[in-house]
């Protein structure tokens, strides 16, 4: 398999970056997973702006071309020969010692673009749900990095490797006042009557209000242009523990998954000082895959359908 790395395409097993690279030796960068269908990337443009949004607030590039970025999505999309697939590109700070030794500014930053086949979950996730549990850290609402899609992943991963060895499929990340800010590697939506329920993401908080640390995804963004259009209530709120509990409906976005049903949340119940904790399933609404959770996925799966359909990159 082939890679696309600063302008070329490599073999995966001669793709390399510098030891002095920044995303190695610090976390320092950023990546976008996008999903192709039919040999197109859905909504190639909006990872492009948030990719050079995020990059540019972050300081680690200024000048981040997103329509040569997207093209060189489209190609390597191309040179694979898949039509569907998962695809993530990777920008890193680039190479410290070459940085050092020039006695300059940033480096150029190190770019490189993945196409593998689109990842494969069992029917069972969207027909009946899964289960999810809480994290065991807290996200940080000061850190001026949270709300972007950075490298610094090691918690989120190992807090989903926790959910799986517990028969969840994700881990709900809260903050430190106790507020559902998101998932591991997933936006978060409540459904409450007539309301449709997201916690603010970037861009969308209040006027004075301090950016959320919730990442403004792109499937996240389609699904509330989805709902205004079926005529649901935007609600924008961080719910508690007990909001999602007593929600009618719950789901995840992302754009490997689309969107998940959540049918139950796994918490850990200590009912007295001398006992030991244990895990209890409290199920979210009727305890299965709920009319708007079901109706939102198939008109989400219609617009990739119909965006990506007669765009090919061939």
């Amino acid at each position: 398999m082939d890679v696309w790395i600063n302008g070329e395409f490599v073999d995966d097993a001669k793709a390399a970056v510098s030891v002095f690279d920044a995303g190695l030796q610090h976390g320092v960068g950023l990546f976008e997973t996008m999903a192709a269908r039919n040999g197109a990337v859905f909504r190639l443009d909006a990872h492009m702006d948030r990719l050079a949004h995020s990059a540019e607030a972050l300081r680690l590039s200024d000048r981040l071309e997103t329509e040569p970025l997207a093209e060189a999505v489209r190609q390597a999309l191309i040179h694979s020969e898949r039509e569907d697939a998962r695809i993530r590109l990777t920008l890193t700070g680039g190479d410290l010692n070459a940085m050092r030794q020039s006695g300059q500014g940033p480096s150029d930053p190190t770019i490189f673009i993945v196409v593998q086949p689109r990842t494969e979950y069992p029917d069972s996730f969207f027909a009946q749900g899964i289960t999810a549990v809480l994290a065991p850290g807290r996200v940080n609402p000061w850190d001026w990095t949270s709300g972007h899609k950075t490298l610094n992943y090691w918690s989120r991963i190992a807090a989903l490797q926790m959910a799986a060895s517990m028969g969840a499929g994700e881990a709900l990340w809260l903050t430190p006042d106790a507020r559902v800010a998101c998932g591991s590697v997933s936006n978060i939506f409540l459904v409450k009557g007539s309301q449709l329920i997201p916690p603010p993401a970037q861009g969308s908080q209040s006027a004075n209000a301090p950016p959320p640390p919730v990442l403004p995804g792109i499937t996240r963004q389609a699904v509330l242009s989805i709902a205004e259009d079926s005529g649901l209530t935007i609600v924008h709120e961080m719910p508690t523990i007990d909001d999602i509990v007593a929600a009618d409906e719950c789901f995840l976005t992302n754009s490997s998954w689309h969107i998940l049903p959540v049918v139950s949340l796994a918490v850990a119940v200590k009912p007295d000082s001398e006992a030991e904790p244990h895990m209890e399933q409290r199920p979210i609404g009727e305890g299965g895959v709920g009319t708007a959770t079901a109706d939102i996925r198939a008109a989400l799966l219609e617009l990739i359908e119909r965006e990506t359909s007669g765009a090919s990159c061939s």
